[in-house]
């Protein structure tokens, strides 16, 4: 069998937002038949937000605090192998529809390369089929015009609302489904499949097909914008009142007074703290209009993946990179430290692998680049920090498994986001790092006081317990836990090999893949 990898991936899909997971407002029947196709992980976490820094976590297989991109813009270090470059070394050609958010490497690349005044490129490896370019989106506007659609002077305005003042809104978007972003995406993920029917079957293939939605900004084309109905969309999740949720970190109090409309809905004002219920319920029912329609898209797919007659022989991968907090905790967009912005779904259809399994199990972003190597037989980097989820797909239960999951989020901002940091504050303190189990979750700030939440009690995160006395205990051991993680899981890109008497050799890195060959 000539194997082949579908790899789909979302921008800022929560974890929660499936429908065969019960969710009232999800309407996604084609994934939810791939799920019963295949193995679907409801406890899967993503590694940072926003995209550049999840992405790279994603592709390497590597935590933030070794990869080191650690916000958009940030460039990633040239000597990290990814999916990409890995796959190649045993003849397969990795193509990529959509993009990568990485920006280059400033020792290979000179400060005057155009990349360096965008938020991100294609990572290296990668062969690109279509680019989505994500400052001047000049790919998508010019297939826009090419078919047929008159663009308006400011085409950012496509994604202005039809009727009524820019915001949260009922009305559709500009442009419609016909020529919306999703349909690029999809229309590009449909022509490379055509295209491999008719000359490349023959030949293993690895296909990255990124949609940017349900990325803001929050509206959706006709007919997806009016196709949840109101009742079905569940009240967001938050103290209340706002002055409650920011009683708990001054952090928290600061994003929640700054946080700017314009960031969420194209050619807004004001700040998020100003939108009403009314609104945050419009913003919510747009954001499922935006999955509806990106799971129509994947039904197509999939079906023309089956019209091929290489269903059986692809590795199917669904996943998203960062959540979106969508109302919750009266905040917009992947930020901080709440679940919403870390918790993503995972769907993998492996050929010959179990149909319908769900695994509760912790899995993370990282694991995601060494699963795909080892389905196809080939090694796993010692720089990986995931594991394999082969196990999982082969109907096995590890009797060893992770208890926890880490992600990390740096205030200091990026491209072209504005600090997270209150005013004031040293730049020092902005890396963020969280460790969250199945019965709490810790939160270490430098320069701040930590945060603290017993989820046994409190699954919303709205009481940080970190200053009680009755949790002294906990807190000791969620700070020492989190220490022991990052010693652990330090960079190993030469200490895994030893000098011994006769001669170099490679040392076995627990929970890290296979053992390295020299």
């Amino acid at each position: 069998m000539t194997k082949h990898v579908l790899f789909i991936c979302v921008d800022q899909w929560r974890g929660d937002s499936l429908g065969i997971l019960g969710h009232p407002a999800a309407r996604t029947p084609h994934l939810d038949a791939l799920a019963r196709d295949g193995v679907m992980f409801t406890a899967h976490w993503g590694q940072a937000a926003p995209c550049g820094p999840a992405r790279a976590s994603m592709l390497t297989g590597q935590y933030v605090m070794n990869h080191r991109v650690t916000a958009n813009g940030v460039p990633l270090d040239h000597r990290h192998p990814n999916l990409a470059t890995e796959v190649r070394r045993i003849g397969m050609d990795p193509q990529i529809i959509g993009y990568t958010t990485t920006i280059p490497d400033p020792v290979k690349t000179h400060p005057n390369d155009p990349r360096y005044s965008e938020i991100g490129d294609i990572m290296a490896g990668w062969q690109v089929f279509a680019h989505f370019d994500e400052v001047d989106l000049r790919n998508y506007f010019g297939w826009v015009a090419s078919r047929g659609v008159a663009l308006p002077d400011n085409p950012f305005a496509l994604w202005h609302p039809d009727t009524g003042p820019c915001g949260p809104t009922a009305a559709p978007s500009v442009v419609g489904a016909e020529a919306s972003d999703t349909a690029w995406t999809g229309e590009h993920g449909l022509a490379f499949l055509r295209g491999v029917k008719i000359s490349r079957a023959e030949r293993p293939w690895l296909l990255h097909l990124g949609f940017l939605r349900p990325h803001p900004p929050f509206i959706a084309p006709a007919p997806y914008h009016d196709l949840i109905p109101t009742a079905d969309i569940p009240a967001p999740l938050r103290a209340a009142s706002a002055a409650e949720e920011a009683a708990q970190h001054p952090v928290l109090a600061h994003w929640l007074a700054s946080q700017q409309q314009a960031s969420y809905f194209e050619g807004a004002s004001g700040t998020v703290a100003a939108i009403s219920d009314a609104g945050i319920a419009l913003t919510r029912r747009a954001y499922y209009g935006l999955i509806a329609e990106i799971d129509d898209w994947i039904g197509r797919i999939l079906a023309e993946l089956k019209s091929t007659g290489l269903y059986e022989d692809t590795l199917i991968v669904f996943t998203s990179d960062h959540g979106e907090q969508l109302g919750d905790h009266r905040l917009l967009g992947k930020i901080g430290w709440f679940d919403q912005s870390y918790h993503l779904p995972l769907i993998i259809r492996a050929p010959g692998g179990p149909r319908g399994r769900v695994v509760d199990a912790f899995t993370e972003s990282v694991d995601l680049m060494p699963t795909i190597l080892d389905w196809l037989g080939q090694d796993i980097p010692a720089a990986c920090n995931g594991v394999s989820l082969l196990p999982w797909l082969k109907g096995e239960t590890p009797s060893l498994w992770r208890q926890e999951v880490h992600f990390e989020y740096d205030l200091r901002g990026g491209w072209p986001q504005p600090s997270a940091l209150p005013p004031g504050t040293p730049p020092e303190a902005g890396p963020m790092a969280a460790l969250r189990t199945k019965d709490w979750k810790y939160v270490h700030l430098p320069g701040f006081s930590p945060v603290l939440y017993d989820l046994r009690a409190d699954p919303g995160e709205t009481r940080n317990v970190a200053a009680e006395p009755a949790y002294a205990p906990l807190l000791l051991e969620a700070t020492q836990r989190l220490l022991s993680f990052r010693m652990s899981f330090a960079a190993v890109d030469h200490t895994h090999r030893v000098a011994t008497p006769t001669g170099q050799v490679a040392r076995r890195i627990p929970g890290r893949g296979s053992e390295v060959e020299l």
